[in-house]
């Protein structure tokens, strides 16, 4: 019996290498993409001999276009492939002003440009075939953008809206999308990235198995956004429902009356 295969982006450590684990379990064959081939081999075979399925290390530097061709055709050409986990990423270490423009250059590129063409990839082929779900690593920096460093923010925010807009094109052809939209998680980021975790309250920080697990919780339940530290689903709900209030009032044909007195008859 052949079984489904999940591709995991940034699957060498942290929150990806949990999305690994917990799949296996799932009964997943994996493909674990990352760029430390050493890494993925180990956690290749840890899988294997743990959950008796079969586990592919594909080192890749998804920041490179022939890097990235390579899982795209996989992705395009293997019908098997059933799920994608888009969860290759890098932050910041500090504000935009005070960071280099080539470091956020090649932020904003893997965290937007390669999520988007893998996650438009996946769509394409999971709705042809009518099946398949994609899951893409957000972040609630995206809901309160004032807090964090822009360039990071900006693109979980894209990460969030192209989730969203994808979901009513994919729901009627049986695709599952889902953006998770973590806090501060415990994972190398912040090391790689060059900030002491430790300036961060306990409190604020959840370890990355438990969000995994809370955000396939959340995916089983049909979620298309999911925020594992909400305890009160209402707060979503209830900005969610104001935005989309606004609709009938953002675009019309004419200013609004508190901008006609400035101007020109």
């Amino acid at each position: 019996m052949t079984k489904p295969i999940a591709i995991v982006t940034g699957a060498s450590s942290g929150i990806g290498s949990v999305y690994a684990d917990r799949l296996a379990a799932r009964g997943y064959d994996l493909v674990l993409v990352a760029r430390d081939l050493e890494r993925l081999r180990r956690s290749a075979n840890d899988l294997t001999g743990k959950y008796a399925i079969a586990a592919t290390p594909l080192a890749l530097d998804l920041s490179q276009q022939s890097d990235l061709d390579l899982l795209l055709t996989r992705l395009r050409t293997d019908r098997l492939v059933e799920l994608l986990v888009n969860s290759a990423g890098i932050g910041p270490s500090s504000g935009v002003l005070s960071s280099d423009e080539g470091t956020l250059d090649r932020m904003v590129h893997l965290n937007v440009n390669v999520l988007h063409a893998l996650t438009v990839a996946a769509a394409k082929t999971f709705a042809a075939k009518g099946a398949g779900a994609i899951i893409n690593i957000a972040s609630v920096v995206a809901l309160m953008p004032e807090r964090f460093n822009g360039s990071y923010a900006a693109g979980k925010s894209f990460v969030l809206s192209l989730t969203q807009a994808l979901n009513v094109e994919l729901e009627p052809k049986g695709v599952r999308i889902q953006a998770v939209l973590p806090g501060f998680t415990r994972t190398e980021i912040f090391e790689r990235a060059g900030y002491d975790s430790s300036a961060i309250p306990a409190s604020m920080m959840m370890d990355a198995g438990q969000m995994v697990d809370a955000a396939l919780t959340g995916f089983d339940a049909g979620e298309t956004v999911t925020i594992p530290s909400l305890g009160n689903e209402g707060l979503w709900k209830a900005l969610d429902d104001a935005r989309h209030q606004l609709g009938p009032h953002l675009s019309l044909d004419r200013p609004a009356a508190r901008y006609l007195s400035t101007l020109p008859h």
